[in-house]
């Protein structure tokens, strides 16, 4: 395993304007959260024609950081919303009613799901859903290797399913930066919550992200620039395979629950982050069921028992 390239030393203002880039600035807002470290990242892209993407949790306060940061010569035109949890598009409503600008982004909350997690929503006993924006619905959808166009700028749209089947990153063609959100952090991976998020799309948008290398900076929803991105995402998927393997070892003799399993890797971790690592681990036994390396039970649970295939 890679030494870990990840770092918690960023200091930040909530509300503080930063410029980052000539024609970039970035707030956070005060959200800061064992989730969501910092606060979520919302960024101000333009000169005078600005694109605001992810403006956030609804807080008026961070609203109000967002529209003083706009110069008398400037226009937010453009809302850009990477996914719809509750920290990243609940704002856009409201940046919207004051502002005009369009809300853009790949659907709604269920949008993007692979067949099998759209089933496991279907059935309807796995939990989850708790930080999805159950209300957002965008003015205009986009899609994935669409390009949102100004005469300032030029955003690529990738999609990235995996932490949300919604999920995109943008491309700011004439910087060669990415707009990583929530699929690559320099703080910590991203969590793969069943059956909203999806361990075999998120593995497919990792490889996804490291074919387009031409962004050598990542601007990512939470945390700091990002300017090492193939070595974190080398890492993330590095570090993804060996829970894969700490999975597979322990299923060599004995049938396991994911709780159960999460209990026997997870030795390190404080008591309170189980439940949340036990969505990742049964991430995984979905992923390794799809790829016919665990049994698949009939009706996915957590109280499913998983077994190895030999």
């Amino acid at each position: 395993m890679k030494k870990n390239p990840f770092s918690l030393n960023f200091r930040c203002e909530p509300g503080k304007v930063e410029q980052l880039e000539e024609n970039i600035q970035r707030i956070i807002a005060p959200n800061a959260s064992p989730m969501t470290f910092t606060g979520t990242n919302t960024y101000l892209v333009g000169k005078e024609k600005l694109a605001v993407i992810d403006p956030g949790p609804k807080d008026l306060l961070h609203l109000h950081s967002i529209l003083s940061a706009v110069k008398p010569n400037q226009k937010i035109t453009h809302i850009l919303i990477t996914h719809s949890h509750i920290d990243h598009s609940p704002l856009s409503k409201l940046l919207k009613e004051k502002t005009g600008a369009k809300i853009y982004a790949f659907g709604n909350s269920f949008s993007g799901k692979s067949p099998t997690m759209q089933r496991l929503t279907d059935q309807g006993d796995l939990g989850g859903g708790e930080g999805l924006d159950l209300d957002f619905e965008p003015d205009i959808l986009i899609k994935d290797n669409e390009n949102i166009c100004n005469s300032e700028w030029s955003f690529e749209v990738i999609h990235t399913p995996g932490h949300l089947g919604n999920h995109v990153c943008f491309g700011l063609n004439e910087q060669n930066i990415l707009f990583s959100a929530d699929h690559v952090m320099g703080w910590a991976t991203s969590l793969v919550s069943p059956p909203d998020g999806d361990l075999t799309q998120f593995m497919k948008s990792l490889k996804k992200l490291l074919k387009k290398d031409q962004y050598n900076k990542f601007f990512p929803g939470h945390g700091d620039i990002i300017s090492n991105p193939k070595e974190i995402i080398d890492y993330i998927i590095g570090h993804r395979k060996m829970r894969e393997s700490q999975i597979l070892d322990e299923l060599k003799e004995l049938s396991l629950t994911a709780t159960k399993l999460t209990k026997a890797i997870y030795t390190d971790v404080d008591q309170s982050l189980i439940p949340a690592a036990a969505r990742n681990v049964f991430a995984h036994l979905i992923d390794l069921g799809e790829r016919n390396l665990v049994t698949k039970p009939e009706n996915l649970n957590f109280a499913s028992k998983f077994g190895k295939i030999l």
